[in-house]
């Protein structure tokens, strides 16, 4: 797939001006959990910060590619008892997306995105520990997103959602995922860009 990319995008290149662009934004992150006691819980949404560089590849006509790197606060919260313990995960995610644009400004942008663990803790009553040697340190996901860009500007706005794939926890010995089943993440990111010209 990355040869593909970068066979795609030296031809584009080649033959069209490229956009640099930065962007920063919220995060609500909280985690999909199947398999062995997943019905007992519960995971609540954690608030979170985003934020990196792009760059828009024309393609053809209102199409472009555009590949990010962008540093994302994701996680969880769990509830029990009176209290409350989060997973703070921070990632530096790679989307790869398919963008489409309309002469409005108005986009919609799709694509695969792969993330490296870069810490994982769990905080409860005040006490942190770390977490990343019980966590994949990839994570593969699929990106959706809506925006609009005022084309005059280069100010941009996007909601996007980023469905994860991988299960974040790590397998034992014997193979399996563990006694806490399959936890993916599933983050929505609300986010502001600004292309240079």
């Amino acid at each position: 797939m990355i040869l593909v990319l970068l066979a795609v995008s030296s031809a584009a290149i080649a033959s069209a001006q490229i956009q640099f662009g930065v962007k920063a934004g919220y995060n609500s992150a909280t985690y999909t959990v199947s398999g062995t006691g997943s019905s007992e819980v519960n995971p609540k949404s954690k608030s979170g910060f985003s934020g990196g560089a792009l760059v828009s590849v024309p393609l053809f006509s209102s199409c472009f590619l555009q590949p990010e790197i962008v540093y994302s606060q994701q996680g969880a919260s769990f509830s029990e008892n009176g209290e409350t313990a989060k997973f703070n995960y921070d990632y530096l995610n790679i989307p790869v997306l398919f963008k489409f644009q309309h002469e409005s400004g108005l986009f919609a942008e799709t694509g695969p995105q792969i993330g490296f663990l870069l810490s994982g803790k769990v905080e409860e009553g005040g006490i942190s520990v770390d977490n990343k040697d019980q966590s994949q340190t990839t994570d593969f996901s699929w990106a959706f997103g809506l925006g609009y860009k005022l084309q005059d500007l280069g100010l941009g706005i996007d909601l996007r959602y980023n469905l994860g794939i991988t299960n974040v926890n790590k397998p034992s010995t014997d193979g399996s995922s563990g006694s806490d089943g399959s936890v993916k993440n599933s983050v929505f990111q609300f986010g502001l860009f600004y292309m240079f010209k």
